[in-house]
């Protein structure tokens, strides 16, 4: 996720910084924070659920993103990177640059071990405040495990696993599913 902060840029700073920098950083109250590589198991998780959405979505005005859009959590004022974000409504972008969406409806992370308690932690803290996002996923890389949060209403999430080659994910919100057979099927566990 992140190494040492940076500290005391205005958003201003920090927007005109990011859209030059060779690398992403997060940004929340005057830090920025840069964002470290992923592993082979990671980008190919990432590639296959948005192959997989995107093959389900593609007849519908849905758009996904992966990696390099930045999403802002104005409730927060986090900037943050989510490893997929999905968006069904009309985006909503922060400026006219359009790369910092407002409303996702989905937001998916695969977690490592530098990241994972900051995913279900802090960063999904964050994202509860936003009131477009119906599903967040936490995705294992170390193993065929997926969670699903799905809110059932403003302040309340309800937890679905799936765990094994034969588990599925619904997402109720886009119609869609995640065969786990198919999200993992690239990737193997001997090397952890």
């Amino acid at each position: 996720m992140t190494v040492q902060p940076k500290t005391d840029l205005t958003l201003a700073d920090y927007l005109q910084f990011e859209r030059q920098a060779p690398i992403k950083h997060e940004y929340y109250q005057g830090e920025i924070f840069a964002m470290t590589g992923a592993s082979r198991a990671h980008n190919l998780i990432v590639i296959s659920i948005a192959t997989l959405l995107y093959n389900q979505l593609r007849q519908r005005p849905c758009e996904i993103y992966a990696n390099d859009m930045r999403v802002k959590v104005s409730t927060t004022g986090l900037y943050t990177y989510p490893d997929l974000a999905v968006v069904c409504d009309s985006p909503q972008f922060d400026d006219q640059h359009k790369d910092t969406l407002l409303n996702p409806a989905v937001l998916i992370e695969v977690l490592s071990e530098s990241t994972e308690r900051y995913d279900r932690g802090k960063k999904f803290e964050h994202y509860r405040s936003l009131d477009s996002l119906n599903d967040y996923l936490l995705v294992a890389q170390d193993e065929i495990h997926i969670e699903h949060y799905q809110r059932y209403d403003k302040d309340s999430w309800l937890l679905n696993e799936a765990k094994g080659t034969e588990g599925v994910i619904r997402l109720d919100t886009l119609a869609c599913q995640l065969l786990l057979v198919e999200v993992y099927e690239k990737i193997t566990f001997d090397q952890y």
